[in-house]
């Protein structure tokens, strides 16, 4: 290619000078004393004319400077309010900002955290929890491969979260210690671990830890009132060699429904922090628990998957019987899972449709499908001996349940027989099937209700493979774990199917945005995006009343309000021009989880340091931290070179000067009489 573009500008240069050559000396007798200056610019005008047809593509060198940048993550949480620190950290930012040394040596982007990490326009110091590792390693993704040490600025008591303590930062993290960090006298409870629901006349164990931050032996009480009167007491005693205690109490469940307690401990002397003395819970008390069977043809690490996920909810329980195994009755459970069945399954498939249980079929590579097509259950496979990966492709107009999409896509295909799925009755699609990149209509997932039975299909085994991403992803089987509950609730329940279903939490902490969802579908419940919801919410104390419109976000109906006074409340949710509403309750706790710490952390946040390689300030050591990050060496601009491509066409300025040149040789034969 750079021999020909040679070539080219080779054979230009000389078509130039020939053409000038001819024009002023070939035969040419008169000569003036311009003729040279006329031949050059001829020949220069033409050659640079005859370059741009050419077009050669020009190499250019860029040299750009990148500073390193400072990351200033600051706490938003009521913990920097409660400290009274508002101020000092707005005095703080200031400072940063009027730093010439420190704009002229790094870039400085900010950021604020709380619940969540955003970029900084304005602090309000509302967050209600704080989540320190979810700032650093937000920043730390932002920042990937750049020079950019982080400046933290926090009282270091993390709410949510991974232990910051622990993180593998690559670069060094200088904490700005804001808060009181005198050490007070103080008794809180650290902890309490409680089921969320119980049966009717059954003991149900609540397990709490105190700590104590103190030198003198001191003893108090500690106690769990519900209603009103004291259903667990017991005396405490602490020292500077006992700091802290764990206590069991087994309460009993007396009434069906929401109940609430309020565990609480004695204020000692001379303590300062009395918001962390009370904690507030819930315990849903119900009539009887949700059987679940689990009927297998093999072992598989699906099995346990299904399991621990379903039993996740207190509510239900599930029993596993391989099917040769296997001899209760089907009715003393509300749903069946068939896993992989074969023709061992037919006494059980007999009496599923003898009794209409409700069931889960969940196929994969052992399952008889020849055995499955003549049971006519309204869905039949056309598999070969010939196993295929399945991908989900997320539904998003699914109606049966509420479920929001938790990035199935992302989640381990499932193995199952190849072959073309047919189904033959009314039926929702939750996933559909992507093989190989490419997306099908067939099902993956899919439900039916039909004649008072309720049953589901699940096209693929390794099921244990998405509860181990929906791990990976967000450090907790919850995300998983509540898919499955929605699958089970709705497949174990004989209940007619509301219209309207609401689902809200039953207890709320202080300060906190309290958010409530709604389903609402048509006559022939399918989703209805045309109503209106609105939710009343009345405080049983003060009966005031509060009236508030509800959002269409996606296939759901959606309202947060913020801003409510602890206490109890009562709710209706109603659809505008119909006699359709839901009722139901929640309670606002006084617990805030940020004014619960008497101090700042300042031991985690020096061990962050050290870990990192920073170093720890406090708020007015603006100066020392200015001048080590200025100082520090290892902060240094890199200079990043780029080679740029550009045809020779887009320098117009060539352009400009031939048509200079030419002008120039116009008006000289043209004073010399040669025009």
């Amino acid at each position: 290619m750079q021999s020909t573009l040679i070539l080219y500008s080779f054979l230009a240069l000389l078509l130039s000078v020939s053409i000038a050559y001819f024009q002023y000396y070939y035969q040419i007798k008169n000569r003036i004393k311009v003729t040279p200056i006329l031949f050059v610019l001829k020949a220069v005008s033409l050659f640079l004319l005859l370059l741009l047809f050419i077009n050669p593509i020009i190499e250019k060198t860029e040299i750009t400077n990148i500073k390193p940048v400072l990351s200033v993550l600051v706490d938003n949480s009521i913990s920097t309010s409660f400290f009274k620190e508002d101020k000092n950290v707005a005095d703080f930012m200031k400072a940063i900002d009027g730093d010439r040394k420190l704009q002229s040596k790094f870039d400085i982007e900010k950021f604020r955290f709380g619940t969540s990490l955003q970029v900084l326009d304005s602090l309000s110091f509302k967050d209600v929890q704080t989540n320190i590792s979810d700032g650093i390693l937000g920043v730390q993704n932002l920042q990937k491969d750049k020079i950019s040490p982080i400046i933290l600025i926090s009282d270091g008591n993390q709410t949510i979260g991974q232990d910051y303590e622990f993180i593998n930062s690559k670069q060094p993290i200088y904490p700005i210690v804001i808060g009181d960090t005198t050490k007070y006298v103080d008794v809180k409870i650290t902890q309490l671990n409680v089921n969320k629901y119980s049966y009717i006349k059954n003991k149900f164990p609540v397990e709490v830890i105190l700590n104590y931050e103190g030198t003198e032996n001191v003893t108090t009480q500690f106690s769990i009132v519900n209603e009103g009167k004291i259903v667990f007491r017991k005396n405490v005693s602490f020292s500077s060699d006992k700091k802290s205690a764990t206590l069991q109490a087994n309460l009993t469940s007396i009434k069906e429904g929401v109940q609430y307690y309020t565990a609480s401990i004695a204020k000692i002397d001379n303590e300062k922090n009395i918001k962390n003395n009370s904690k507030s819970f819930s315990v849903e008390v119900i009539d009887e628990q949700t059987k679940v069977l689990l009927l297998t043809s093999v072992l598989h690490p699906d099995l346990g998957a299904f399991k621990k996920s379903i039993e996740s909810n207190k509510q239900r329980s599930v029993t596993v019987f391989t099917i040769d195994k296997f001899t209760k009755q089907l009715q003393d459970y509300q749903l069946v899972i068939l896993y992989q069945p074969t023709v061992s399954f037919n006494s059980v498939f007999e009496k599923i449709k003898e009794n209409n249980t409700n069931y889960l079929f969940v196929s994969g590579a052992n399952t008889d499908w020849n055995f499955i097509n003549q049971k006519l259950l309204g869905f039949r496979k056309n598999a070969i001996n010939q196993t295929e990966n399945y991908a989900a492709i997320y539904n998003d107009a699914f109606l049966t349940f509420l479920q929001e999409d938790i990035g199935f896509v992302n989640y381990p295909p499932l193995l199952d027989k190849f072959g073309e799925v047919t189904i033959t009755k009314e039926h929702q699609v939750l996933f559909s099937q992507n093989i190989n990149g490419v997306q099908t209509q067939q099902p993956l997932l899919a439900t039916f209700d039909m004649n008072d039975q309720k049953s589901a299909i699940l096209l693929g085994e390794g099921i244990w493979k998405w509860r181990a991403a929906s791990f990976l992803n967000t450090n907790s089987f919850e995300d998983f774990d509540k898919f499955m509950g929605n699958l089970v609730q709705y497949l174990a329940s004989n209940k007619k199917r509301n219209r309207l279903e609401v689902n809200a939490e039953s207890l709320y902490p202080a300060n906190s945005t309290i958010s409530i969802s709604a389903f609402y579908t048509d006559k022939n419940y399918q989703f209805d995006a045309r109503a209106s919801l609105e939710i009343s919410i009345t405080n049983t104390e003060t009966n005031n009343v509060l009236k508030v419109p509800f959002s269409l976000v996606n296939n759901s109906y959606q309202t947060e309000i913020e801003n409510l006074a602890s206490g109890n409340y009562t709710y209706k949710v109603s659809v505008a021009g119909q006699n359709i509403n839901k009722n139901g309750r929640f309670k606002i706790t006084d617990y805030e989880v940020e004014e619960q710490f008497t101090n700042a952390n300042v031991n985690k946040l020096q061990k962050l340091a050290d870990k990192t390689g920073g170093k720890l300030f406090f708020t007015n050591q603006v100066d020392e931290i200015s001048k080590n990050l200025i100082d520090n060496e290892s902060f240094y601009t890199v200079q990043k070179s780029s080679i740029k491509q550009e045809n020779l066409i887009d320098w117009r300025w060539i352009l400009f000067i031939v048509i200079g040149l030419f002008t120039v040789e116009w008006f000289l034969r043209k004073y010399h009489g040669k025009i």
